[in-house]
């Protein structure tokens, strides 16, 4: 693997796992209550959250002229990794015999892909 590839797919990962972090954000604060529906949408954990999503997405383009469009989705399934992560650190999930199936899958699938795709 060439260095340019290395750096853009690096970015791709970075703007998948702060894209988790924005999700995270929300999510913290769609637990709140709020004294009105403006007060629901603009607050600082809103603002911040929407803010990493852009950037989220602006790490995507940039990562894109660098890497193969078939390589997007491999690297983007890592989201799923992160939130689970979140999911069970953060918010005390429980995390079900169907849900570790699921992630050994997609981990599978990414090794998979890396190795031999």
């Amino acid at each position: 693997m060439n260095n340019d590839l290395l750096l853009y797919s690096s970015i791709l990962l970075v703007g998948v796992f702060i894209s988790a972090v924005s999700q995270v954000l929300l999510k913290k604060e769609s637990q709140k209550e709020h004294a009105s529906r403006i007060k629901e949408y603009l607050n600082i954990r809103v603002i911040v959250a929407y803010t990493i999503f852009f950037a989220s997405t602006f790490l995507s383009i940039i990562a894109y002229k660098g890497i193969p469009l078939s390589w997007g989705p491999v690297i983007s399934a890592t989201s799923y990794i992160y939130v689970t992560i979140f999911g069970v650190c953060i918010f005390r999930e429980k995390l079900s015999f169907m849900k570790i199936v699921a992630l050994a899958l997609i981990i599978l699938g990414i090794f998979v892909y890396s190795f031999f795709g």
